[in-house]
């Protein structure tokens, strides 16, 4: 394929992703709009409604203006004023980062590869600022500046992972520039270090990952288990709310774009900071205080239990590092091939720790945000400190399970082989 059709159908793949994005949330406004109003309100106001949510998966910030109507129904003083809504549904996040991921690996096998990524960014901010504008109200007012960056860097993350993927080493002969540069700086890194350094680099960055994904993927089962003990209470609130059979399956759409968020806070809730909702409140392993809070159905799988239920939460983490230490020491010591280990082993040890540590506090930090006025500013975990308790949980369950396994057979010394020939 020659530059000017790698162009027009990366252009095309980006314009897919962001139209499937939107229309995630329009298919079932565009469903509600003609089945609960029957056509009488403009649509245009449900379009605007499902790009907000777009943005918001994307990082965007939407400043809400409420109706003095409205706000005389809620009753609360703070609603009057403009307040920001930050928080992002990360099932749209992770949608947009997929997209650019596949996109970036169909890009990787052509040799305009630098092309397609250029266009493919550029067509994602054009499109995105375009939908900000015209979702611009008095109501709604999403961030101009941030949908003219946010959307293209998520959509960026996803691109740079298809690409490594695609092209593990991008030769310079082909890669161009950039190409070169990686290379390059690929390199440097193996004459600044060698191999013993880069096998605990490496041992570092899997055991943190298998100790991420460990954390989540319990976190996840622990949200399940919550939701069907809890069914009773959620199945209540879908009723306190009478939203009808449309209303509640948009409700129940909107919910499972929030489903990697509630996994993140159990998360959190896992590691011993857990979350907010609401200034003021906290639901941790320790201790539980929640104020008045939106009704949404699946807040009623919130976890909250007394101490010993708690403690047991706070074990998952220590768990899991040991077994990511245990899981990356025996390639490790391999390949440290007679080395002192006790000292790199530690360090593998520490750096599992920071980066799951890393890992967990940004995924704390994008899960949480504003969904309100007033005391509704603060929602989610806090990421430094899930961030820091993470570290020390995982880090020292890491030295233990890296401590615990025997160490390797030493191979004969040659006198010893020697002697062994003489004696036959």
């Amino acid at each position: 394929m020659n530059r000017t059709t790698v162009a027009m159908l990366a252009a095309l793949e980006a314009l897919l992703a962001v139209a499937i994005g939107i229309g995630i949330s329009l298919v079932p406004l565009t469903i509600l709009w003609a089945v609960e109003s029957g056509f009488s309100v403009d649509w245009v106001l449900f379009w605007r409604g499902a790009v907000d949510i777009w943005l918001l998966g994307n990082g965007v910030d939407i400043e809400v203006t409420l109706p003095s109507a409205v706000v005389a129904s809620t009753g609360l003083a703070a609603a009057a004023d403009p307040f920001p809504v930050t928080i992002a549904p990360l099932a749209l996040t992770a949608f947009a980062v997929v997209m650019g991921a596949r996109a970036g690996i169909r890009a990787s096998a052509t040799r305009y590869w630098q092309t397609a990524v250029a266009v493919a960014l550029v067509t994602v901010v054009v499109l995105n600022v375009l939908a900000a504008l015209s979702s611009t109200d008095d109501t709604l007012r999403p961030s101009l500046l941030q949908a003219a960056v946010l959307p293209g860097l998520v959509y960026a993350f996803g691109l740079a992972i298809g690409v490594l993927r695609g092209r593990h080493r991008i030769p310079a002969g082909h890669g161009g520039t950039i190409g070169r540069l990686l290379t390059r700086l690929q390199d440097r890194l193996d004459e600044r270090f060698d191999r013993f350094d880069r096998a605990v680099a490496g041992a570092a960055l899997r055991g943190g990952g298998a100790a991420v994904t460990g954390i989540l993927g319990l976190s996840a089962v622990l949200l399940t288990l919550l939701l069907f003990l809890n069914f009773g209470l959620v199945t209540s609130l879908y009723q306190g709310a009478q939203l009808g059979v449309v209303g509640g399956a948009a409700t129940t759409l909107a919910q499972i774009a929030f489903v990697p968020n509630l996994v993140v806070w159990t998360a959190s809730w896992l590691v011993g900071p857990g979350f907010a909702l609401g200034a003021g409140s906290s639901i941790s392993p320790v201790n539980t205080v929640v104020g008045p809070i939106p009704g949404l159905p699946i807040l009623g799988a919130v976890p909250s239990g007394d101490f010993a239920f708690g403690f047991l939460g706070l074990l998952v983490p220590v768990l899991v590092g040991f077994f990511a230490a245990s899981l990356v020491r025996p390639r490790l010591v391999a390949a440290l091939s007679g080395r002192p280990l006790v000292g790199r082993l530690l360090v593998a040890a520490a750096g599992i720790g920071v980066v799951a540590g890393i890992s967990l506090g940004l995924l704390a930090w994008f899960s949480a945000g504003a969904i309100g006025p007033g005391r509704l500013g603060v929602v989610g975990p806090n990421p430094w400190l899930v961030g820091l308790f993470a570290t020390i949980e995982v880090g020292i369950a890491a030295m233990i399970g890296m401590a615990s396994g025997s160490r390797p057979a030493e191979t004969p010394t040659v006198s010893t082989l020697r002697t062994a020939d003489r004696v036959r």
